[in-house]
Parts: C-alpha cells; sequence; structure tokens
C-alpha cells in the first residue's frame, strides 16, 4: 500500500461486515462512529481511535498523549488517500481528494526524476502528505520493500511518525522541504556515478522513530546497529557548521581523484555529500520555486529574530528584518554555501546534464536575486534623495 501501491505486493483488503457502511462524523466532542456505534477495528487497519482522547487525560491501556493520536490520525486519513491514489475508491462518505487531484498526483510520481519536478504542487495534490506519498513511491522504485521485506502497515507507521514529527507551522523547516530534499537525493541517486551507492539504502530518518515502528525489526541485529550508526552519520552531516570539513574533504578527492566507489567509506562519504547538496539545492531549483523556498527560509528567520528582540537577546545573523533583506541573504548564502559545494559535486559527477542544469539555474538566480538588491539600492537611494530635498527646502522656507 505505497503511495502507487506496488502491485507486486498486493493490496490490502479490509474485511468484515462493516467495511462499506463505515461514516465519519465529527462533531461535538468528535467521535468516530460506524452504524453500530463506535467503529470496530478492522483486520490490516491501525487500531481505532476514539477522537475523546484528545479531551481527556490518559488512561491505562489508552493512548497516552495527544501526539501519539495526532500520529494515528494521519495515518488513517493517510492511508484512506493512499488506496485512492491505487485507484480503488471505497464506499464510504469519507473523501479527502477528488479524482482530479489523484490523477494528477499519479501523473506527477511518474516524473519524480526530472529537476522541475514541483513540490508545492505535489504536496497540494496529496492533501499535505507529500513526504509519506512520494518516501512511499520511492521505497518501492529502489526496490528497498523487497529487499529489507518490510512490513507496509509498518511503514506507513514510521512515514507518518516522521512526517508528524515536522513542525507544520515553520514556514521552511517542514515536511515539504523534507519532501524536496528527497526528490533531489532521488535524482542524484540516479546520476552515472551514484547508482553503486544504491545498495546503502539510507534515508534521512531518526533511530528513535525506526525502533519505535519496529520496521526493521524482523532484521538480525548486526544490520540494525548498521543502519542506525551510518543514519546517524548521514544525518550529522547536513549540520551547515560542518561544511568546511565536507568541502575541503572534498576538494583533496578531487584533486587526487582517489574517490573510489568499490570503498565503502567513500561510498559513504559521497552519501553524505549527495545529501548535503539534496539539503540546500534550492538554488538550483527553477526560479519559481527557489524564489518560494528563500522566501520561506528567511520568514522563518525573521521569526526567530522577532522572538530574540522581545526577549532582549542579541538578534542572530540574518535575523534582523530591516537590515537583512532576502535579496542579501540569498546572495550571500549562494556565494559562500552553495557554488563552492556544487562546483565539487560537479567535478565529482563530471557536469551530467543534471549538474549543468542546476549550475545553470545557480547562476541564472542569483543575477536575479542581484537585480532585485540593486533595485532594492536604487529605490532607497531614491528615498533618502527625496526626504534631503524635503529638508532642504523647508530649511530655505525658514530662512526666508
Amino acid at each position: 500500500m505505497s503511495c502507487l501501491m506496488v502491485e507486486r505486493c498486493g493490496a490490502i483488503s479490509f474485511d468484515g461486515p462493516d467495511q462499506n457502511a463505515l461514516c465519519v462524523r465529527m462533531l461535538g466532542n468528535a467521535r468516530v462512529r460506524g452504524q453500530a456505534g463506535l467503529l470496530s477495528e478492522r483486520r490490516g487497519s491501525y487500531p481505532v481511535i476514539d477522537f475523546r482522547l484528545l479531551n481527556t487525560t490518559a488512561h491505562s491501556g489508552e493512548i497516552g498523549t495527544k501526539k501519539r493520536v495526532k500520529r494515528l490520525l494521519s495515518f488513517q486519513r493517510y492511508f484512506h488517500a493512499s488506496r485512492l491514489l491505487r485507484g480503488i475508491v471505497p464506499q464510504t462518505c469519507l473523501h479527502l481528494l477528488d479524482e482530479d487531484y489523484l490523477g494528477q498526483a499519479r501523473h506527477m510520481l511518474s516524473k519524480v526524476g526530472r529537476w522541475n519536478f514541483d513540490i508545492f504542487l505535489f504536496d497540494r495534490l496529496t492533501n499535505g502528505n507529500s513526504l509519506v506519498t512520494l518516501l512511499c513511491h520511492l521505497f518501492n522504485l529502489h526496490g528497498l520493500i523487497h529487499h529489507f521485506q518490510l512490513d507496509m502497515v509498518k511503514l506507513h507507521r514510521f512515514l507518518v511518525m516522521i512526517q508528524e514529527d515536522y513542525h507544520s507551522q515553520n514556514p521552511y523547516h517542514n515536511a515539504v522541504h523534507a519532501a524536496d530534499v528527497t526528490q533531489a537525493m532521488h535524482c542524484y541517486l540516479k546520476e552515472p556515478k551514484n547508482i553503486s551507492v544504491l545498495e546503502n539504502h539510507h534515508w534521512r530518518s531518526t533511530v528513535g522513530m525506526l525502533r519505535e515502528s519496529g520496521l526493521l525489526a524482523h532484521l538480525p541485529v548486526e544490520s540494525i546497529q548498521d543502519v542506525e550508526q551510518q543514519l546517524g552519520s548521514l544525518i550529522l552531516a547536513t549540520d551547515i557548521s560542518r561544511q568546511n570539513e565536507f568541502l575541503a574533504r572534498m576538494k583533496t578527492h578531487s584533486d587526487n581523484r582517489d574517490l573510489s566507489l568499490e570503498d565503502a567509506d567513500h561510498k559513504h562519504f559521497i552519501l553524505q555529500i549527495a545529501l548535503k547538496c539534496a539539503d540546500i539545492c534550492n538554488p538550483c531549483r527553477v526560479w519559481n520555486m527557489s524564489k518560494q523556498w528563500s522566501e520561506k527560509v528567511c520568514e522563518e528567520f525573521y521569526r526567530q529574530g522577532d522572538l530574540e528582540q522581545r526577549f532582549q537577546f542579541e538578534v542572530s545573523p540574518l535575523c534582523n528584518q530591516q537590515n537583512d533583506t532576502i535579496p542579501s541573504i540569498q546572495i550571500g548564502f549562494m556565494s559562500y554555501i552553495v557554488e563552492p559545494l556544487f562546483m565539487e559535486w560537479s567535478r565529482f559527477t563530471e557536469n551530467t546534464p543534471l549538474t549543468i542544469t542546476m549550475m545553470s539555474h545557480l547562476r541564472k538566480n542569483k543575477a536575479r536575486w542581484r537585480g532585485l538588491l540593486l533595485k532594492q539600492h536604487n529605490s532607497e537611494d531614491n528615498s533618502a534623495q527625496m526626504n534631503e530635498d524635503k529638508s532642504r527646502t523647508s530649511q530655505e522656507v525658514e530662512h526666508q
């Protein structure tokens, strides 16, 4: 039951007399009921949720936290949507997505390897489930479900946990950003020099969620420990404070031409570099998407600056909306962070069509931000000149 549920894995069907008679109503205290009272649990589905737990304290044997309930709700919502995405329309009165949207989502997934993939549109088409939907599709596409013999229900629970753990109120660092990074990684893994590292099958995640979901519980302990260790290494590699460390190592390897994908350490290092590139690839996207991401990340910076001012802390760099404009932030980010990393990535991939496209977008986007910055400066200069002229005129009138 991945987003375009893999036919080879088969579909999970619902058994029981109530499968065609369910109707969701959330009125007053918010309860889920069928024709015969509270909805009974169905085989192959997630455990039933009593919505009254949202407004009561936890009791023994019940769901303990609102966050847990939120995850269960999200799982059921997504499970329903995923059946729709597979073209299986259950006979219930709960319809999250209409057929037009579903058809467009399926069409977009067929082109998920293209660099101009619009993650904002895809998120709307999947009813805010872009990360879960995309990961399910890619897990199947890359053979992870078959290779690791993954249980589909556990996989869905795990992916929903990841998606729900992001703070949706964050303008930039949210589940849509994670989906965008995932799609970029998919594009990079298709590159001629990355094909051999696919056996690693490492996706950004957290060890805690892996353990809670039980997704890998059927694997040998040694394999689980290896996955956890390498996932941790990948996650830490995205820390921007370690940029110079990874960049220096990448330059050394490129200068010496000694990177060997037969070497396990080298393969893992390239995965780290690819993930770093995917994490900051927004300036390499087409302008309309790149601009949206730029505005979202700056909005997040400004929110932090406002909070720091409110509590009388020193405002962090790039977080002062009065002094740090979006064009100036983006030009600096591109010049000192993005360009150096992607130049080394370009050397590694030996200028593939994808790399050439990304570098072209990067140059064009930087030029557009420079144009906007110049326009902004001219506007400020004109405003300052007008104020100066007004002041001079006022002074001359007073002298007369």
